[in-house]
């Protein structure tokens, strides 16, 4: 059982949470040339034997305090449950560990559209495969919506596959197998919005992140 503790999260975390950070910081990280390093990285990082054990043993050394805070950063989405393993105020990312729903619990989103981020992110298959297609996207005039999309190519990355997937670039995941589970690190946000399309309807959606609106929610009142 994870023992008590009031530390700052850091302070119980992972060691080797500690040092993948240290070998993908770079100053002006969100620079999509500066990803670049961020990728080879993170490549290195996760080709090293024993990837699963290291993120369990993190998971496993957690305090109940830093077991709380992490759940309080995570989320569910329509296709997976995002982890979110470390944030800390002072890097210029984040690292996540994202658990996919077995494909009966899916429902109908933002993951298995066409979409875009508003970060940039690396990721490696812990576990299973899925299958990954990226897109064209043709924006409309001010870049808020997306008038139509086209396939570039489409593979199935399996277990220890890397990819690296910029802000300004489309993709989606429509299906993938049950018990998928990958690792991610992902920049702070580069752009205010991302966009969804879905191919069927044609229909477009710019999502604008909750904690933006504060000012808007309170100016409405």
């Amino acid at each position: 059982m994870p023992f008590e503790s009031t530390a700052p999260f850091e302070s119980t975390a992972s060691t080797a949470l500690t040092d993948l950070a240290a070998t993908v910081t770079v100053p002006g990280i969100a620079a999509p040339g500066n990803w670049d390093h961020v990728a080879r990285g993170f490549r290195e990082w996760t080709d090293r034997p024993g990837l699963r054990e290291r993120l369990r043993a993190h998971l496993g050394g957690l305090s109940s305090d830093d077991a709380r805070r992490l759940v309080a950063r995570s989320r569910e989405t329509t296709t997976h449950f995002a982890w979110c393993l470390r944030d800390e105020p002072g890097e210029p990312f984040t690292f996540w560990l994202h658990e996919y729903k077995p494909r009966s619990d899916w429902r109908q989103g933002y993951a298995d559209s066409v979409h875009n981020h508003r970060y940039h992110f690396c990721t490696v298959l812990l576990s299973g495969s899925y299958l990954h297609e990226r897109f064209d996207a043709r924006l409309g005039p001010d870049g808020g919506s997306i008038l139509s999309t086209a396939l570039l190519r489409r593979d199935e990355p399996r277990e220890g596959a890397t990819g690296t997937v910029l802000a300004h670039q489309f993709h989606r995941i429509p299906r993938a197998c049950d018990g998928t589970m990958t690792f991610l690190v992902k920049s702070r946000a580069v752009t205010p919005w991302s966009l969804s399309y879905d191919p069927d309807t044609r229909l477009s959606h710019r999502h604008v992140p909750v904690e933006s609106r504060l000012g808007v929610l309170t100016n409405s009142l």
